[in-house]
């Protein structure tokens, strides 16, 4: 990997950087459509940047509806014209006794992680309140069908849907535009959950606080666009742009909300 492009990304995400270059150089060598497995938004950018270098291959994401967090990836050469049944994903529709169990996102997430599955064979979790379903690869598809017969103590069945079944989730991020002292990851909590900046810091300190799905202690982090940073008991914020700097020398940047 050029050290010239590594310099634009975190040390952590140097792995990725190199495994999606690699993608990118089967695509344009061997003239066909590679598919990536399931990527969160702050790894889409990196792909998509990657990407955009090369004037020989595109990109094109989908993870099942339109409003998908995770998704998989086709990197193509021109010839190639991309259709959803491309993306070889696979819905599941989570059958349970409504009546008398209620699911959570966490619980079904950790269940479907016990099945000895890697995270990025998964997609989004969608629910609007009494129904669930996942969306997944379809390699693993029917493997999970098989494996998973419960959500804890709750007994479930899994059936596959199409997707014109799905659950549209509520869109309840909310768009934020304000000005920043600092990137760094406690100011941004700070900041979206209007808590203190020593509140932030603690939260970070005590590891209520994931960057991009990891686990992150340190506060002074820098965070990027796309970063999804996850608070326990506050909810997520994303850092949708960074635009420029005030006369003052702090930072405008677009930041959206999503609040438990």
């Amino acid at each position: 990997m050029d050290k010239n492009i590594e310099q634009h990304f975190r040390r952590e995400e140097i792995p990725f950087v190199d495994t999606a270059s690699d993608l990118i150089d089967e695509s344009i060598n061997q003239y066909r459509p590679i598919l990536t497995k399931f990527m969160n938004p702050r790894q889409a950018y990196i792909l998509s940047t990657l990407v955009n270098r090369h004037s020989e291959v595109n990109a094109k994401f989908f993870g099942g509806h339109s409003n998908a967090e995770m998704k998989r990836c086709l990197i193509y050469p021109d010839y190639f014209q991309p259709k959803k049944e491309d993306f070889s994903i696979t819905l599941f529709e989570i059958r349970y006794p409504v009546k008398f169990s209620k699911l959570r996102h966490s619980k079904v997430l950790g269940t479907l992680m016990g099945a000895g599955i890697e995270r990025n064979t998964l997609g989004d979790i969608l629910t609007d309140g009494t129904r669930w379903q996942f969306i997944c690869t379809s390699e693993i598809a029917d493997y999970l069908r098989l494996e998973v017969n419960a959500v804890g103590k709750t007994k479930i069945s899994l059936k596959k849907v199409d997707f014109s079944d799905a659950i549209v989730p509520e869109n309840e991020w909310k768009d934020e535009s304000t000005t920043l002292s600092s990137f760094r990851l406690d100011n941004l909590i700070s900041e979206g959950f209007n808590i203190s900046r020593n509140d932030a810091k603690e939260l970070v300190n005590h590891q209520k606080v994931r960057l991009n799905w990891a686990l992150n202690s340190r506060p002074d982090t820098e965070v990027s666009a796309h970063d999804i940073v996850s608070v326990r008991r506050f909810g997520r914020l994303r850092l949708r742009s960074k635009n420029g700097e005030t006369k003052k020398g702090k930072y405008r940047a677009v930041i959206s909300v999503l609040k438990k």
